[in-house]
């Protein structure tokens, strides 16, 4: 089961392609984040930006989604 819902991330972006689109790009993002901190690279990655307690990078990003800290455009 997917938490947070998908009817809350729907609020938040424009449709179910836009919302992986999104995750997965800021799943990446958080990836990179963790796997630089011990370099000191922390210009580059924004850290994760809501608390949560999982460790899953994706479930991460689909909560940052659903709490609308992401913002995105089309190009």
């Amino acid at each position: 089961m997917i938490s947070p819902r998908m009817d809350q991330l729907l609020g938040h972006v424009d449709s179910n392609y836009a919302s992986v689109l999104v995750a997965a790009k800021r799943a990446r993002q958080i990836n990179a984040y963790y796997h630089n901190l011990g370099e000191g690279a922390f210009d580059e990655f924004p850290p994760p930006m809501v608390e949560t307690a999982s460790k899953n990078y994706l479930t991460i990003a689909l909560e940052e989604i659903a709490a609308g800290k992401i913002t995105y455009r089309y190009r």
